[in-house]
């Protein structure tokens, strides 16, 4: 009996919430009015989880990114499996690698606290802790346009097919972006996200062995000592050397033939990118420009809005 009326009172205080939410299109000041101390409250708890732990601001930007690649960004990469949602987290590229979601039950939990009920999607939440994630190391802001509303589905299907695999070539990499709406600068641009954080052994442990053109001889060695040709597959190698810092170093490595996964390493490899990648390179400045406006342009694919999907009130689950 009490369960039933938990329920209940749960459905009044969101419908109640949601009423105080003018439906209309994605905007800067969405919860200006509803709730002024959203975005400073994000804010605070990725400053505090990166500051916890430097590589959480890479495991949150990549959270982003793979949601958004999975049928839009709806927050369905946060769902946990039920009889009912076919889990995006135990897809290929998520299963034992993709982290954060406890630092997105704290934002989730802090927010809906500071706004007294539960009016800021999980999907609004993913967009802008990625935001908060790189500004917390160093790079480039960016004003997140806000309203987007979470889904009530998840495919690990679709996961498994729609997020780049780290073994795809240049040609894949540029047919992947271009189903999502982003084209080849988007696609350099956005892999400058490996200038933060790791790769798992399983990853790259095929480039560093087998892979002899595009490869440093030395880099490569170098790498086998942490990741044996058997075992180990989730040993971690950073993907630049400044993995907490956001740089241009990642494609300076690129250049040198020192890219640790075939994915990274296709994008300076006698093709179109060539060019862009050697501009980025020696331009932090330019990079994160571009880093910047393909993440806004990243960050509007396929989105529910006005009265499409919901406003979860735990990310982890549908109402």
């Amino acid at each position: 009996m009490a369960s039933s009326y938990s329920l209940v009172f749960l459905h009044v205080l969101v419908m109640f919430c949601l009423a105080s939410i003018a439906f209309s299109d994605l905007s800067d000041d969405f919860y200006d009015d509803i709730c002024p101390q959203a975005l400073p409250t994000i804010r605070r708890v990725v400053e505090d989880a990166v500051r916890q732990e430097r590589r959480m601001g890479a495991s949150l930007l990549r959270l982003h990114f793979h949601d958004c690649f999975v049928n839009g960004c709806d927050a369905s990469i946060l769902l946990d499996q039920t009889a009912t949602i076919d889990s995006e987290k135990t897809a290929r590229p998520n299963n034992n690698s993709a982290r954060g979601f406890e630092v997105i039950d704290r934002i989730k939990s802090e927010v809906d606290k500071v706004c007294g009920c539960p009016v800021v999607s999980c999907a609004d939440i993913l967009a802008v802790a990625a935001r908060d994630s790189v500004v917390a190391l160093h790079g480039p802001t960016w004003e997140v346009e806000l309203g987007r509303r979470d889904s009530t589905t998840a495919s690990r299907t679709t996961a498994n097919n729609d997020i780049p695999t780290p073994l795809m070539d240049l040609p894949a990499l540029i047919d992947n972006f271009k189903k999502q709406g982003l084209d080849e600068e988007d696609l350099v641009a956005l892999s400058g996200a490996h200038t933060l954080g790791f790769a798992q052994c399983s990853t790259f442990r095929n480039r560093i062995y087998s892979e002899t053109n595009d490869i440093d001889s030395t880099f490569a060695s170098q790498h086998q000592a942490n990741c044996p040709r058997s075992g180990g597959d989730s040993n971690l190698a950073s993907l630049d050397p400044t993995p907490a810092l956001f740089d241009s170093k990642y494609f300076s490595y690129l250049v040198s033939k020192k890219g640790l996964l075939h994915s990274d390493q296709a994008l300076f490899s006698g093709g179109e990118t060539d060019e862009l990648v050697k501009t980025y390179s020696t331009n932090l400045r330019t990079f994160s420009k571009d880093f910047a406006k393909s993440m806004i342009k990243m960050g509007n694919i396929k989105l529910l809005t006005g009265n499409q999907g919901q406003i979860r009130v735990d990310c982890r689950k549908v109402n």
